[in-house]
């Protein structure tokens, strides 16, 4: 048993079965009080955190961490299926409840839970009430799962709570939780891992400390804690770990100095067969095996114990959610989104202006198809109420107005003057119009706590879904290679930003979100076009390069403006730095690893008020106060 410093606690390590990878302090008394680290992970060898023992007085001093080898993680941790309206302040808080839960029940400690303390630091406390962390985290600890909970349910459940003033721990232990009393908000107050930070203590009878862990929201639904910061990183989202393959709990480019490596087979080689730690070793790849990127990575998946069909499953199930979003957001009968800024949704409006659609019946409600008994396609969805246009069955034409003459166009202006007013005329960019609607689409239900695709944020989960429907609708003649091919290019960009950067907008401001987001979609509809590997490298660069310095500062704390308009425009820049990079013919300065390195280096540099802190920017010009709780 060796003594070692844990989240600021002197704490005992005893290596056994259930190793140490939580860190979940349990504080018993045998005489005097001591604490014990114990571990959910079955079967495992922790590979969390090395210590040397002092041959007098046994302190355990922790070793230097090593710089990650390479950037390969899942595509499938990358993409992962949640709720809104945030990845970092409403998926992430609900996995770290699922996860403490789990570790409690684990460790047979559930029933002997009386009371439960909950702590949310620098930005999850500052725009955590807009961002729904405190329903996030209440219903984790009911046992909630981001991917699987019901939708529709959270604000019912999360009102019985608050009247109640009860929680269902796991849904097995039903203990006193009164919100008020129970669940701090330390906006002022920063822990030195990450700016969400979150802090979990349960109590017995007595009032005595069973156990406490401190989680981290990172970016991207990805949660983790002060030692296991990177390890973690990979199989939180699983919350189960004694049922993640040994792939993803052990990996080389993981381990610290003098852990042992554990493979999950006699000849597994301890690392994916292409690892890749930056654009220039993934370009290399390329040319060595003459794959491209999404082969690269999907050869990769195989690593982590997933067949070809289980990949092909996974990739079309990502696409299916995206889709099933788009379609929700442009047929929803609700005008406005929820919170105090009352903003009405535009999407339906949208979508229905642009007079053809690829969900039957929104955009034209009454279009009829060639054959018998074909008025309405199978499955369609009628226009929403007050949405419905009159159109010309005959000709398909919309109709004139009943006395047949056309309607005349307000011009503002003075028509005696040396400079003519310009008459009103409605552009038709397709492009531009559509990745418009789908990207807002998106993101009004993720504003609204709908299902959603992390992608690799939620606050930045339109970008990503609008390219690849316009791809799929416009461009691909193969709709499922495209799909593959895209989301795994995607994958890889995503995964060089969250090694050399990061993909969380309280450590970097929206060029984290937006930025990144726009980088993997540019990179992604390059590759469907065709494009060389290092084209499609020079499209992510291209895409990145100018949202630099992007800041995250959502008006009362809500995943809404500017954060909805601001996907539009990244799908737009999108496409158009995929379009200039393939014009460009391989002619270009700046590669994308020193794009990613300026990312890092501004994020650095960029004031806190503008990292999802509502302490600047629009949420301070737009007469609206801060939403943060009374105390």
């Amino acid at each position: 048993m060796t003594s070692v410093l844990l989240a600021g606690l002197h704490i005992y390590v005893r290596r056994a079965p259930h190793s140490a990878s939580t860190a979940v302090s349990l504080l018993r008394h045998h005489g005097r009080r001591r604490a014990i680290s114990h571990s959910v992970v079955k079967g495992y060898p922790t590979n969390v955190f090395s210590f040397h023992q002092d041959s007098e007085g046994g302190e355990a001093l922790g070793s230097t961490r090593v710089k990650p080898e390479h950037a390969v993680i899942s595509t499938f941790d990358l993409f992962s299926i949640g709720v809104g309206p945030s990845s970092s302040h409403t998926v992430g808080p609900m996995r770290a409840g699922k996860i403490f839960i789990t570790d409690l029940q684990e460790l047979g400690l559930l029933d002997r839970v009386q009371t439960l303390k909950i702590v949310l630091y620098g930005s999850l406390a500052a725009t955590g009430k807009g961002h729904h962390t405190p329903q996030a985290i209440l219903l984790g600890l009911e046992g909630s799962d981001p991917e699987t909970i019901d939708c529709g349910t959270i604000p019912s459940r999360y009102e019985a709570i608050l009247t109640n003033k009860s929680l269902h721990l796991g849904g097995d232990r039903r203990i006193h939780f009164d919100m008020d009393r129970d669940m701090l908000w330390r906006w002022d107050e920063v822990l030195k891992t990450h700016p969400n930070g979150m802090r979990f203590s349960c109590f017995d009878g007595n009032g005595d400390l069973l156990a406490t862990n401190e989680y981290f929201s990172v970016g991207g639904g990805f949660v983790v804690n002060e030692k296991t910061k990177v390890d973690e990183n990979l199989f939180y989202k699983g919350v189960d770990k004694s049922v993640v393959h040994g792939a993803r709990l052990h990996q080389t480019h993981q381990a610290e100095q003098g852990d042992p490596i554990h493979s999950s087979k006699d000849d597994d080689p301890g690392h994916p067969p292409y690892p890749f730690d930056s654009g220039n070793s993934l370009l290399a790849i390329t040319r060595k095996h003459n794959l491209t990127i999404a082969q690269i990575v999907h050869d990769n998946e195989r690593y982590f114990g997933l067949s070809e069909q289980d990949i092909h499953d996974k990739l079309m199930r990502i696409w299916a959610v995206m889709d099933d979003c788009i379609r929700t957001g442009v047929s929803t009968t609700e005008r406005t989104l929820p919170g105090r800024l009352k903003l009405r949704r535009r999407a339906p409006m949208l979508y229905r202006r642009l007079m053809r659609g690829f969900y039957p019946g929104i955009g034209i409600p009454t279009t009829h198809l060639i054959g018998p008994n074909s008025s309405m396609p199978a499955g369609a969805v009628d226009a929403p109420e007050g949405m419905k246009t009159s159109q010309d069955v005959e000709n398909g034409s919309v109709s004139m107005p009943r006395d047949g003459r056309s309607r005349a166009a307000i011009v503002t202006g003075s028509f005696d003057h040396a400079v003519l007013p310009m008459p009103p005329r409605r552009t038709n960019i397709p492009a531009v119009d559509f990745l418009s609607c789908y990207a807002i689409a998106v993101n009004e239900v993720n504003a609204a706590g709908g299902r959603i695709v992390t992608s690799p944020t939620n606050g930045a989960a339109g970008v990503i879904p609008a390219v690849l429907k316009y791809i799929v609708e416009f461009v691909s003649d193969d709709p499922e290679r495209s799909i593959k091919t895209f989301l795994l290019t995607a994958g890889a960009v995503g995964m060089l930003f969250k090694r050399g950067s990061t993909i969380s907008a309280a450590e970097g401001g929206c060029q984290a979100e937006v930025g990144v987001a726009c980088s993997m979609a540019s990179a992604g509809f390059a590759a469907c076009m065709g494009a060389s590997p290092e084209t499609v490298l020079q499209a992510a660069e291209i895409g990145i390069e100018h949202n630099l310095g992007l800041t995250c500062d959502p008006i009362d704390g809500l995943v809404q403006v500017p954060c909805i308009e601001r996907n539009s425009l990244g799908a737009v820049k999108a496409i158009t730095a995929a379009q200039l990079s393939m014009a460009s013919d391989g002619v270009y300065r700046v590669t994308l690893d020193e794009a990613i390195e300026a990312m890092r280096l501004t994020a650095t540099d960029m004031s806190v008020k503008y990292k999802e802190t509502s302490l600047s920017g629009l949420a301070t010009t737009v007469k609206i106060p801060l939403t943060v709780p009374a105390c």
